[in-house]
């Protein structure tokens, strides 16, 4: 893989509905970072649509996918990794967009019409509010600058490594707030 290899970082939801603006948060962090992040590396923001999502994340070799979720119960903060490589899309248990994302159904419909990435890899921040607003909730805000940087470190393996990593199929939840 070239230095000019695709990597798409998409932060998704809606900024004035609080923790739902979690994805563009993260963008804005990966944004403001000191470090540079590799050439070919496109940070975008999404409002959730499963076409648009397809469309961002097409042709990529790396696409990350940062997005607010509930979680019954729930934990505020918790962070939870999913990757795929191949095989079927499997939901984190208990876990849901917090804007009624399909991105399951999202994952299928790229898959059928054979534009997935190289790799997906989805982290999915449990919130506490989404009602109409701007700012995140304490937790939620405390788990930003953390998982841009975890991010910012995916980024650099996938960029060094020149080849997507072995990714686990199942929802794992990561270390951090």
């Amino acid at each position: 893989m070239s230095s000019a290899a695709r990597i798409a970082v998409i932060g998704v939801g809606n900024e004035y509905r609080h923790d739902d603006g979690l994805g563009w948060a993260v963008l804005a962090r990966l944004t403001r970072r000191t470090e540079q992040l590799p050439d070919g590396t496109a940070l975008r923001v999404c409002d959730g649509d499963p076409a648009r999502l397809i469309g961002l994340w097409e042709g990529a070799d790396l696409a990350v996918v940062v997005d607010a979720a509930h979680a019954h119960p729930g934990r505020p903060g918790r962070v939870h990794r999913l990757g795929l490589d191949a095989g079927p899309w499997s939901s984190a248990a208990g876990t849901t967009s917090s804007h009624g994302l399909g991105l399951g159904e999202a994952v299928e419909l790229a898959r059928t019409l054979d534009r997935l990435p190289g790799r997906l890899v989805v982290y999915a921040v449990e919130g506490t509010d989404t009602s109409p607003g701007i700012g995140l909730s304490p937790l939620v805000a405390a788990a930003v600058g953390p998982l841009a940087r975890r991010i910012a470190g995916e980024i650099a393996f996938h960029h060094r490594r020149g080849r997507p990593a072995p990714c686990r199929r199942e929802p794992r939840e990561c270390e951090g707030p």
